[in-house]
């Protein structure tokens, strides 16, 4: 006979709250580092454009600059 145990208000069995392993940290951190060169890549772009079609697009110059930019994918 198998008894799970509950922990406070959420009622998710205590063994779902295991610690993730080595490789699905690893994923996950690969997985930032690609968006984060991402979001560099296409800030960079961004910066191409003209202040009115920045502005069209809801964006601020001062922002984009202030996240960083790169114009190299890797």
């Amino acid at each position: 006979m198998a008894t799970a145990t509950l922990t406070g208000l959420d009622m998710v069995p205590v063994a779902e709250k295991r610690a993730k392993g080595i490789f699905r940290r690893a994923f996950e951190r690969l997985i930032e580092a690609r968006e984060h060169q991402a979001r560099l890549y296409v800030n960079a772009h961004l910066l191409l454009l003209d202040d009115e079609a920045l502005a069209a697009a809801g964006l601020d110059r001062k922002t984009i600059e202030a996240e960083g930019s790169s114009p190299y994918l890797f």
